[in-house]
């Protein structure tokens, strides 16, 4: 089978097409036929062995498919020809891919293989993130850093689906037009933001700030918290990692939650199946539908994952396998 590998770690020019030898499932698993594959700011930091996990070189990443069953082991609840999308964690760049069933799920009919695999990554980071973490409630006020990306255009939709009123903070127009198609109420430039949702919001400031940027942006978005708001930490694709003066927490009443979907499932592997539970009414209906970018084909993974690296996302980019 075709599959992308990385051979050393500089970065995403790095990658290859190689042909390897099919996956052999094992029990408990499910071989799946790759159509699409997600990709992610972990995919990218992964090709610079700057990931916290650091798999032997060579390696298959990709760590978010969708596809169509080809068999599956007695127990799974899985038959070929179903049609799923998973979170193998590695391997998802390639034709085909054996995945624990634990994390694979049921692809409503409505959506396609790509936005499927847009799926699993970013929205269950931000369901963990909004609902578990943050404890978002529906008339509260979010604020979102990065609505442009996958992470972002997710926790827009994810926060209004659950009745809240989304502030969007991009770079850029085009971004703030994905941004809107996402369902944002209202979009701020990253310059200024701080004032921008103090008018929006009367003073009071937001609930919730989602941020999966970092950077320097981190001491306004504590400022533009409202008493007893909270700011998620969920990354640093800024490329910083800001500290904070813990005063302002006591002083505001306010205060900043770290959150690791991975630190959190990766010891108990059945809470994604709960997740997806959870989130599938909200797929089936529409409310939740991933905003998709760019397109490309297996050889094009380079490009892929530099369109990520370089900050050029518009929405989820995907990999075509077939």
């Amino acid at each position: 089978m075709r599959a992308v590998h990385v051979t050393r770690l500089d970065g995403p020019k790095a990658v290859r097409i190689v042909d390897l030898p099919e996956p052999e499932p094992g029990d408990g698993q499910v071989l799946i036929d790759v159509h699409a594959a997600g990709v992610s700011f972990p995919d990218v930091l992964l090709t610079r062995g700057l990931y916290q996990i650091k798999p032997e070189l060579p390696f298959v990443p990709g760590s978010e498919v969708a596809g169509v069953v080809r068999s599956a082991a007695e127990g799974t609840g899985f038959a070929p020809g179903d049609r799923v999308a998973a979170f193998p964690a590695f391997g998802g760049f390639a034709e085909r891919v054996a995945v624990d069933a634990r994390l694979v799920f049921p692809l409503p009919g409505r959506l396609s293989f790509e936005a499927g695999a847009a799926l699993p990554m970013n929205y269950l980071t931000v369901h963990f993130a909004l609902s578990r973490r943050g404890g978002l409630r529906a008339d509260e006020t979010v604020l979102v850093h990065g609505a442009a990306g996958g992470v972002g255009t997710a926790a827009v939709q994810y926060a209004r689906a659950l009745g809240a009123r989304v502030i969007a903070v991009v770079s850029s127009e085009a971004k703030g037009e994905v941004a809107r198609r996402a369902g944002a109420h209202d979009v701020v430039p990253v310059d200024g933001f701080r004032q921008a949702v103090a008018e929006l919001t009367g003073g009071r400031g937001a609930d919730l700030v989602v941020d999966p940027v970092g950077g320097d942006r981190f001491t306004d978005s504590l400022r533009s918290l409202a008493p007893e708001g909270r700011l998620l930490v969920i990354g640093f694709t800024g490329g910083e990692i800001p500290t904070v003066k813990v005063n302002r927490l006591l002083l505001n009443n306010i205060a900043v939650i770290g959150v690791s979907w991975g630190g959190f499932w990766l010891p108990r592997p059945a809470y994604l199946r709960e997740q997806w539970a959870e989130l599938t009414p909200h797929l089936e209906a529409g409310r939740l539908d991933p905003l998709l970018g760019a397109s490309y084909d297996l050889a094009g993974t380079a490009e892929a994952l530099a369109e990520l690296d370089e900050r050029r996302a518009l929405g989820k980019v995907v990999v075509r396998v077939r």
